[in-house]
């Protein structure tokens, strides 16, 4: 053979080893499965959203002072809410609206606590037409001593509210000792903030060191 026609011969594909994909293979694999493993990623914290439990939530604020506040009343009521109105004895206090539909549902637990007298029981009307909240408590009761007006949220939002109903116990220090999100049930009432509110009584009637 005349070595010039030496590269006229075709060239052969060089083969690939077995058990190892060529690189346009790869290419290929990595697109189709890494969007899949992006969704199963996504699926999976959307799981994990849908079954935590919202009112284990943690506050930034858990120990710490309430925000400085000053609220007028609500339309009827004659004793507003400020941050001043929270030292000196152990209270919880509730966010609450006219246009909450879970608010309504708690409702009664704290109508109930307000008979028996076992712990003041403040609240904060968050973002409500004020007619519409006198009507609310006018008509379902009004179980709180005293009850702030948020017109516009922005207590709310100094407290960390995104979403109510939601309960807050209140040290006699003044300090946040717990935060409850969502519709307070007689079970949460029984099992955590009584228990608590008893133990932070007890806790400010005892000397300090």
């Amino acid at each position: 053979m005349n070595p010039m026609d030496i590269d006229r011969l075709p060239v052969a594909d060089t083969p690939v080893p077995q058990g190892r994909a060529s690189p346009s293979a790869l290419s290929t694999r990595l697109m189709l499965t890494l969007p899949a493993a992006a969704f199963a990623g996504l699926a999976g914290m959307f799981v994990w959203g849908l079954t935590r439990d919202p009112s284990q939530l943690p506050s930034a604020l858990i120990g710490r002072e309430v925000p400085q506040f000053r609220l007028p009343p609500v339309r009827g009521r004659t004793l507003g809410l400020s941050s001043g109105d929270l030292k000196g004895q152990v209270s919880l206090v509730n966010f609450f609206a006219s246009w909450c539909a879970p608010c309504r549902l708690e409702h009664p637990i704290f109508l109930d606590l307000s008979r028996k007298g076992i712990v003041p029981l403040h609240s904060i009307n968050f973002k409500d037409a004020p007619e519409n909240a006198a009507q609310w408590l006018n008509t379902l009761g009004d179980p709180y001593a005293r009850t702030g007006a948020d017109l516009d949220g922005r207590v709310g939002i100094d407290w960390g509210v995104y979403g109510i109903p939601e309960t807050f116990v209140i040290g006699a220090d003044g300090r946040i000792a717990y935060r409850h999100i969502g519709e307070l049930t007689r079970q949460a009432l029984d099992e955590t903030i009584l228990p608590l509110d008893n133990w932070l009584r007890k806790d400010s009637r005892s000397p300090k060191s």
